[in-house]
């Protein structure tokens, strides 16, 4: 009875939703996944990417050399083997027979090469080019310091090798083939449609779905692929649905209109006990950056001072989520976590270093602007930290929120003071969580550059000493948070679901990576089987 207590609110206020666009239910005979995304994708093209909503989808229509396994190793897929010489630095991927486009043509180590080398494309301008830094060339050809694309250690020997030519050996290798920048491309489909390939008429895909249709700021629905080299999905369609409001996609899925959805923070005491609920560990990060070129942040004691102004054991008190407060960067859960880097909480010692600055009791401060993309939750952490800021440092902080295709634009353009944004591990390695803020990183926003951060996290990447590589990754946490202090960590996230009962193969990992190709729907007794 709670339950429906709550949700009677939630009802109401989602009517216009369930009148104009509800989710439709699909005929028994079809085997259908619902479920919400928060936005609609800001692009389908995995060269330009960067967002988990984007990815979420593409994940789901493409495949990549290789794949994850349940403990988030790489396992092969349409690479079929690979070999590493005993330098570590050229990889051999000898790729399968049987992996074919959409359109029946096969997918070739060319396809491979094109994509890869488009993504380093100056022209492409993609924010994930330097996720193939550790490729001879890569870097140079990318900066404009090299013009020739076949100068860059990529290349496919024949139509099932593609030879890679590291710089240096990098542990982590295989891993970044798992990502979706990495898939492959057609270039004949790309040169031409242009811009527009990635629309449902024209989109090539190789992975288990195919694209069906994008209705714009409603919903995708992607088809099981016939062609796909591991068999058709049990699937037979799955509906993205673009439901910004966490309210309202839990009405939806009380309602039985979507199959998986995430838990608002308001929610989730209420459904710690519901026999759909899950609890899952995060490689997530959330943290707010400092443009350090914008005053007052372009004074470290500033920085550092709304750092330690902030407590952050606040923050699960609000969302009540499982979070873990964090002041050092490298998640829980992988390899270089040290809760015991990062300035914690000391309002006496901020207060110091706001009057050292020159802005005793926030006195010359200009205005300061907190900057978020439009999210219920979003907003509750920065309705929070606003008043800690005030408390304890006597500065009046302003909010600016944004819809999210709108703030990545912001970010890219014209950089807030202080601004919004999380990490979740795109593959399970410090280097991914650190390698963000190198000055090469397309997706540093901090405008902050360290030669001797970048030189550590360079060396750290081919380290094969354990303990020698968690020291590089103690000292880079330590000018990140400490001593730099471009970012201030917040939390680790927590992932906390409903998933119903009659969809089973749906493995929730701490990448929240979601392989639909493995889940299937079941009826009757199968569907009181709990999801691992």
């Amino acid at each position: 009875m709670k339950k429906w207590i709550f949700l009677a609110p939630l009802l109401f206020l989602s009517m216009v939703f369930f009148v104009e666009r509800k989710p439709a239910r699909e005929p028994d005979t079809k085997s259908v996944f619902r479920m919400n995304i928060t936005s609609e994708p800001p692009t389908l093209d995995w060269s330009l990417a960067t967002d988990n909503v984007s990815i979420r989808v593409i994940e789901n229509l493409m495949e990549g050399l290789a794949e994850y396994d349940e403990q988030l190793r790489p396992q092969p897929a349409i690479a079929e083997q690979w070999d590493v010489s005993s330098d570590g630095l050229r990889y051999l991927f000898h790729l399968r027979d049987d992996v074919f486009w959409t359109d029946g043509r096969k997918v070739t180590a060319h396809d491979f090469e094109y994509s890869w080398k488009r993504l380093l494309d100056p022209k492409t301008a993609s924010e994930y080019a330097y996720f193939l830094y550790d490729i001879r060339n890569a870097a140079e050809y990318n900066g404009g310091e090299i013009k020739d694309p076949d100068q860059v250690g990529v290349r496919a020997l024949d139509e099932k090798t593609l030879q890679v030519e590291l710089k240096k050996p990098a542990v982590y290798f295989p891993s970044i083939t798992t990502f979706t920048a990495t898939f492959p491309l057609r270039r004949d489909v790309i040169e031409r449609y242009g811009d527009r390939w990635t629309e449902p008429a024209h989109l090539i895909t190789c992975g288990p779905f195919r694209l069906n249709e994008w209705r714009h700021e409603y919903r995708l629905i992607l088809e099981a692929n016939d062609r796909y080299y591991g068999g058709r999905p049990a699937l037979d369609r799955v509906m993205f649905y673009v439901v910004e409001e966490e309210t309202t996609a839990l009405t939806l899925y009380e309602t039985d209109h979507l199959d998986r959805v995430a838990l608002p923070p308001v929610a989730i005491p209420r459904y710690q006990t519901h026999p759909d609920y899950i609890h899952a560990p995060f490689l997530r990060g959330y943290y707010y950056g400092f443009n350090t070129e914008k005053p007052p942040f372009n004074d470290v004691r500033v920085r550092q001072a709304f750092s330690m102004a902030v407590d952050r054991s606040e923050i699960p008190r609000i969302l009540k989520g499982g979070e873990i407060p964090a002041t050092s960067w490298i998640p829980e859960g992988m390899f270089g976590h040290n809760p015991k880097i990062g300035l914690g909480f000391n309002p006496a010692k901020a207060k110091a270093l706001l009057a050292e600055a020159g802005h005793p009791g926030g006195a010359g401060l200009p205005p300061v602007t907190l900057a978020f993309n439009t999210d219920p939750t979003n907003r509750l952490i920065a309705e929070n930290i606003q008043a800690q800021w005030k408390r304890n440092l006597g500065v009046s902080v302003e909010l600016d929120n944004m819809e999210w295709k709108v703030y990545l634009k912001r970010l890219r353009d014209d950089t807030p003071q202080i601004f919004r944004l999380g990490w979740g591990a795109d593959y399970p390695d410090p280097d991914n969580f650190m390698n963000l803020f190198t000055g090469t990183s397309g997706n540093n926003y901090t405008r902050w550059k360290s030669g001797d951060y970048d030189r550590l996290i360079s060396e750290a990447a081919s380290e094969p000493d354990e303990s020698k590589r968690r020291a590089f990754y103690d000292e880079t946490q330590r000018i990140l948070t400490e001593r730099e202090v471009p970012i201030m960590p917040l939390f680790f996230a927590a992932q906390n679901l409903l998933i119903k009962p009659s969809i089973q193969g749906m493995k929730v990992n701490a990448m929240d990576l979601l392989y639909l190709k493995q889940v299937r729907r079941v009826k009757g007794r199968e569907a009181t089987k709990k999801v691992t």
